[in-house]
């Protein structure tokens, strides 16, 4: 099969890129700068921005499917309007091309719940491109367990970094982490399983953790202690920023979402897709010592377009 893959240089998209090779589609990616991107041998390179239209369409001639990985969180606060017009733009040019499938991934999280701005940007992406003419099949994800996912990487400096931590509320919410090997897992196997196309599935690790426990329990992982939790109602999402801002090395624009959508529980609540890929999913803390220990080359730079969630959680896609 031919396959584009947008978002190649995030996280997410970097780790899939091989993983489709290794099953045999004849890939190629879209990329800002093609000079900056190493690539796999045989792996097609095409420059192009999706806000740019007119830039990239060439991508997607004689493509059966694409992933679409694209987010612009690193991009600054206007993040949802950039992301809502590429993925019109995306939409026109795909339906153009005749692309028979697309395969995106947002993030968890009931929408009667009250999401956050930044988990309402990744459903509203979704809605998007599930108004063009292929079969879009939507995959939604909570926290992605891997280096290089900035809100794992929030999440490890803070359990790592303070012994004693004193936290807002969203410590107790529910969370349901991935590892990244996981979410590539069903990324590339969609595409073999017919029946998904046109659906929407949620996938989860076999954990169901609060943030108190990702943090206690990665902490222990990586240093052998779990650090003491407090949480105190009073602090606020825009303090809980600072604090955030002072203890690790994540951007404020990734940061600041990020916190905002961890008041959202993100758990699933529906595993059908285990019907067509019953992979064998890997437990919190094997995949939390996989990310630690055995790092990945980071994405290029945080102003590519990347998922990153990638984080659903907040998407980060």
């Amino acid at each position: 099969m031919h396959v584009l893959v947008t978002g190649a240089t995030g996280f997410v998209g970097s780790h899939l890129v091989p993983e489709l090779v290794d099953a045999g589609h004849r890939v190629r990616v879209l990329v800002r700068d093609q000079t900056q991107y190493e690539g796999l041998d045989g792996v097609a390179v095409f420059e192009g921005d999706l806000l740019d239209p007119g830039s990239f369409e060439a991508a997607l001639d004689g493509v059966d499917a694409a992933y679409y990985l694209v987010h612009s969180m690193h991009a600054g606060p206007d993040y949802a309007d950039r992301d809502r017009r590429a993925a019109r733009n995306f939409v026109d040019a795909a339906d153009d091309a005749g692309v028979e499938r697309a395969v995106y991934l947002g993030g968890l999280g009931e929408e009667r719940e009250r999401l956050s701005e930044h988990l309402k940007s990744r459903r509203e992406v979704e809605r998007v491109l599930s108004e063009g003419t292929f079969e879009l099949t939507s995959l939604r994800a909570a926290i992605i367990i891997g280096d290089g996912s900035s809100s794992f990487e929030m999440v490890r400096q803070l359990a790592v970094r303070l012994p004693v931590m004193v936290t807002p509320k969203w410590v107790d919410t529910e969370c349901q982490p991935i590892a990244i090997g996981d979410v590539v897992a069903y990324l590339a196997g969609v595409l073999d399983q017919p029946e998904t196309a046109g659906e929407t599935y949620e996938i989860g690790g076999p954990d169901v953790l609060t943030y108190r426990e990702v943090m206690a329990r990665t902490a222990e992982t990586v240093t052998g202690r779990r650090p003491l939790i407090v949480p105190v109602p009073v602090l606020t999402p825009r303090i809980s920023m600072y604090w955030v801002g002072l203890v690790t090395s994540v951007p404020k624009s990734v940061a600041y979402p990020l916190i905002l959508g961890l008041k959202n529980s993100v758990v699933v609540h529906d595993d059908s897709i285990r019907d067509h890929l019953p992979i064998e999913l890997t437990p919190f803390d094997e995949a939390v010592a996989r990310a630690v220990h055995n790092p990945a080359k980071p994405p290029e730079s945080a102003a590519d377009q990347s998922t990153e969630g990638y984080s659903p959680v907040a998407g980060e896609r």
